[in-house]
């Protein structure tokens, strides 16, 4: 029997055992009223009797036993075996659209900007195994650097190999919104989101960060926008050494244009953050992913194996065992 899956159905019945010790002390102290008293000049006669007599006893006993079997079985004891089965609905398609320009490789979050949104981005993945998402990198222009797919192997290896210098210099943030917004614009998911990173403010590219935040409008799809960089000054890369090819950094002010991703968010509902450090830009990610959650159906079906019945015999056999005892051994006792 697998006690980890036992239970009692009608467990209340359990409460009736309290009567067994209660009966078991009644009889110890009625036993001498239940048996007959005989004066007689003397018991010489009698003090050879046969040692059964001592286990007279046993006959109450086995009636408790009985008693004792049938309340557990009036209780109904069952083991229940579970099994579950999990359905999700058609989940979310995430697109994260992620600003690779140089300024990116600021040093304000450690080891700069793009490094750490690489390690939070992977681990917002990891908790997304029922959605499909797809990468978008923008600095001057944008392209799509993984179509949206359920592989997240896929997605994880495409961010860990993000770098700077893959596109012209510059910020087109609405560049990089269109590109992701025509990602989604097909997709049949039953929510539809953006995460748009950027450090900086739009400042290339041919499309209007508005035209595109409409568009997103239209189609029902959610933007959240994540403004990455410190307050105040931060070294940004301003040259190459021509010796060692190395960067060289200088402070400058961190500027990001929170209005028009303020903006972003509110058109299309979603919501503006801005991640100063590494800890906020982390905890950013987790607020994402407890907003955007896919919705899970659990089924569990149940399997019970009654298990009264054998308790049931258990009472009629030490019955039948007293009543047999009584009938032959004992009968000269009673």
């Amino acid at each position: 029997m697998n006690w980890n899956n036992f239970e009692f159905y009608n467990s209340e019945f359990l409460w009736l055992l309290i009567l067994i010790p209660i009966l078991a002390i009644w009889h110890f102290l009625m036993r001498k009223k239940d048996t007959a008293t005989l004066t007689i000049p003397s018991i010489k006669g009698f003090e050879k009797t046969s040692f059964l007599s001592k286990f007279k006893v046993f006959l109450y006993v086995f009636r408790l036993f009985s008693l004792a079997a049938i309340i557990v079985a009036l209780a109904r004891p069952r083991n229940v075996s579970v099994s579950k089965k999990t359905k999700s609905n058609k989940g979310i398609d995430i697109v994260m659209a992620i600003d690779v320009s140089a300024s990116m490789l600021a040093k304000d979050l450690k080891p700069n900007r793009l490094e750490a949104l690489k390690k939070v981005a992977v681990e917002f993945i990891d908790r997304r195994p029922n959605d499909r998402i797809g990468i978008v990198v923008y600095a001057g222009e944008s392209f799509t650097q993984t179509p949206i797919t359920s592989d997240k192997g896929i997605v994880k290896r495409t961010i860990s190999e993000l770098k700077w210098g893959q596109l012209e210099g510059g910020t087109a943030i609405g560049m990089g919104l269109g590109s992701a917004v025509n990602r989604l614009k097909e997709s049949t998911a039953k929510s539809k989101v953006i995460i748009l990173l950027t450090d900086g403010v739009n400042n290339s590219g041919n499309i209007d960060p508005r035209t595109a935040t409409e568009l997103a409008k239209e189609l029902g799809i959610k933007t959240y926008t994540i403004g990455i960089g410190t307050n105040g000054m931060a070294d940004f890369p301003w040259s190459k050494d021509p010796r060692t090819g190395k960067l060289q950094y200088r402070k400058q002010q961190v500027e990001i244009d929170e209005d028009l991703l303020k903006e972003i968010a509110s058109e299309t509902e979603g919501k503006y953050f801005r991640a100063t450090n590494n800890a906020s830009l982390k905890e950013i990610y987790a607020e994402i992913d407890t907003l955007e959650k896919t919705k899970i159906e659990e089924f569990k079906y149940y399997n019970y194996q009654e298990k009264y019945r054998f308790f049931v015999f258990l009472g009629i056999g030490f019955l039948l065992l007293e009543f047999i005892l009584k009938n032959t051994l004992f009968k000269s006792f009673i």
